[in-house]
């Protein structure tokens, strides 16, 4: 399901941060930009509603997503693939059996 290389669809790379819908993922892309009076470097956030239809993706998962056509109200966006995973006994869910701290 990879992108033909002339596409023109945008593709952005982010961090799952939430996974409570069903085939649906929140995913937040970071990026920099310099501000254009004060040249101060600003790091800004936007998140996404991206399709995940086979419901992989865990929170901390690093994702690639591209834009697609309108799914629902808010979902433009599909996930491509998953470029890093979330290391095991992070900050996201515990393991089964992990006592919550």
């Amino acid at each position: 399901m990879d992108a033909p290389k002339n596409s023109r669809k945008t593709t952005k790379v982010g961090t799952v941060i939430g996974t409570k819908m069903k085939k649906t993922v929140t995913v937040r892309v970071e990026r920099q930009v310099r501000h254009p009076l004060y040249k101060k470097t600003i790091r800004t956030r936007e998140t996404f509603l991206a399709h995940d239809e086979y419901e992989k993706c865990k929170v901390g998962d690093v994702v690639e997503i591209i834009e697609t056509r309108p799914l629902s109200k808010l979902k433009r966006w599909r996930v491509v693939t998953i470029v890093g995973l979330a290391a095991a006994g992070g900050p996201g869910e515990p393991e089964v059996g992990e006592a919550k701290s």
